[in-house]
């Protein structure tokens, strides 16, 4: 009986040496030498200190394993990619993968993008990931997206386009009276033509304007970017300028053969392009060209225009 007694005494000394070694070793500085991003896969605890050690965040597996035990709390060990700073202290280590929020990665989706260009981006983003399902043409708001390593990429496309309908329902909500649009897929609509006609936010919505005058008088719209858009099969460019074959094509989007709007957007526009649709400038202008300096020159009248189209050419010919 006495044994017993003995080796139960032993083996407490034994594990309250171990706990009182492990509150001193929780705050001694560890063995990474800088700040890092560290990758901290699922697992049990023992999992993970093997995971840490590996990584040289700690030196030994045992040490972290028992500071988890001794700093027991509600929160478990999470995984995913966490940043640790230089000589994190065990106790460092175990609040950041407790509370710390995760290593926070970014992508922007460029104003204009066409829903194949913005797919091919989110399918090459390492970061991300499975399965992509191709959006909607115009349904996908181009901004700066945050995102954590690993996440879906069909979840973050379903974050890309609810931010898209929140901002075309409070702008259509605030837009001038009696502009010729019947809802706001056709707010989008026109916004991307706005978007790919000019990359000039002071010119959005004069470029607007003259796309509405035009729609009231039942002129063609007239954009190359919608001759573009299906001459390049949705990818937003060709390597040629625009063939006469290509604006002589009769489709759904050629604006140059169809009246009123296009079938649908050819891309999806910035907030800076559907601002410009529902609150275009006062102009009669009816055309407008490129001006060679990256801008456009305006024109109420085709003899207007013509003269801006021969001081272009005269620039080119330079």
């Amino acid at each position: 009986m006495r044994r017993w007694v003995l080796l139960a005494a032993v083996l407490c000394v034994a594990v309250g040496g171990g706990a009182t070694l492990a509150w001193r070793r929780l705050d001694a500085p560890g063995p990474m030498p800088a700040d890092r991003s560290i990758v901290v896969p699922a697992g049990t605890t023992a999992q993970l200190a093997t995971a840490l050690t590996d990584a040289e965040l700690i030196a030994y597996p045992f040490e972290f394993r028992l500071a988890a035990w001794v700093t027991q709390k509600d929160a478990a060990l999470r995984q995913g990619e966490f940043a640790f700073p230089a000589r994190a202290s065990l106790r460092q280590i175990l609040i950041i993968l407790r509370t710390a929020r995760r290593v926070q990665h970014r992508i922007t989706i460029p104003e204009g993008l066409t829903a194949a260009q913005i797919a091919r981006l989110l399918d090459r983003t390492d970061l991300l990931d499975g399965d992509l399902l191709l959006p909607a043409e115009g349904a996908v708001l181009p901004q700066t997206y945050a995102f954590e390593r690993g996440t879906p990429r069909i979840t973050l496309l379903d974050r890309m386009i609810a931010a898209m309908d929140k901002q075309r329902d409070e702008i259509w909500a605030g837009r001038s009276p009696g502009l010729p649009l019947a809802d706001p897929t056709e707010m989008v609509t026109l916004a991307s033509l706005v978007e790919r006609e000019t990359a000039r936010p002071e010119e959005r919505p004069h470029v607007a304007a003259v796309f509405f005058n035009r729609l009231r008088l039942g002129m063609r719209l007239q954009s190359d970017p919608t001759v573009t858009y299906v001459a390049s099969f949705g990818l937003g460019s060709l390597d040629h300028p625009i063939t006469r074959a290509e604006l002589d094509t009769i489709n759904l989007y050629n604006t140059y053969r169809i009246s009123g709007l296009p079938a649908g957007p050819i891309a999806s526009p910035g907030v800076s392009s559907l601002r410009a649709v529902a609150q275009p400038i006062a102009s009669d202008d009816l055309y407008f060209v490129a001006d060679g300096a990256g801008g456009h020159s305006f024109a109420r009248t085709l003899e207007d225009h013509n003269r801006n189209v021969a001081r272009l050419r005269a620039q080119t010919r330079k």
